[in-house]
C-alpha cells in the first residue's frame, strides 16, 4: 500500500498535481486529486479508487493534458534549447505527435507557439531520440495539443 501511496506521489509530481503537505510537523500529509469534480483526499479514498486514479496518471504521463501545462509550465512562449539541464526533453515526429508547434518571431502567446531565445527562457528543452518528455510536430499552422 505504501508504494503505491508513494507511486501516485512521484506520478502526481511529474504530471503538476497539487501537493498538500502540513507544515510544522514531520509526517507529511499528501494529498492527490483526481479530475473529477467529486475528487477526495488519497485517504479517503479506497482501494479501487485509488487503483483507477493510478492507472490514469500512468496513462497520462508524458503527455501533453488539453491544459497545455506539463510539470507546472506553460508549453508556449520562450524557449532554449539546451544541451544539459533541460525542463523538457522532446522528441521530434512526423506522426502522432503529443504536442504540434510552430516557431515564430513574435508573440508566441499560444500553446504550441515557441520563440526561440538564447536568454530569458519561458522554459528549457533538449532534443532526444529515446524517452522524451513529450513528442512534436513542427507545423506551419495550427499548433497546439492534437
Amino acid at each position: 500500500m505504501k508504494t503505491l501511496i508513494g507511486s501516485l506521489v512521484v506520478v502526481a509530481m511529474v504530471l503538476g498535481a497539487p501537493l498538500a503537505a502540513s507544515a510544522g510537523t514531520k509526517k507529511k500529509k499528501v494529498q492527490v486529486r483526481v479530475v473529477k469534480k467529486s475528487a477526495k483526499p488519497i485517504h479517503k479514498m479506497t482501494k479501487a479508487e485509488k487503483i483507477r486514479a493510478f492507472i490514469k496518471m500512468v496513462k497520462e504521463m508524458g503527455k501533453v493534458p488539453k491544459s497545455c501545462r506539463l510539470k507546472g509550465k506553460t508549453l508556449k512562449g520562450k524557449v532554449k534549447i539546451v544541451k544539459s539541464f533541460p525542463d523538457f526533453k522532446v522528441k521530434r515526429v512526423s506522426s502522432f505527435p503529443d504536442l504540434k508547434v510552430k516557431w515564430v518571431t513574435s508573440f508566441p502567446d499560444k500553446c504550441g507557439k515557441w520563440k526561440k531565445v538564447s536568454s530569458f527562457p519561458d522554459f528549457k528543452i533538449k532534443w532526444v531520440t529515446s524517452f522524451p518528455d513529450f513528442t512534436i510536430k513542427i507545423v506551419s499552422s495550427f499548433p497546439g495539443v492534437r
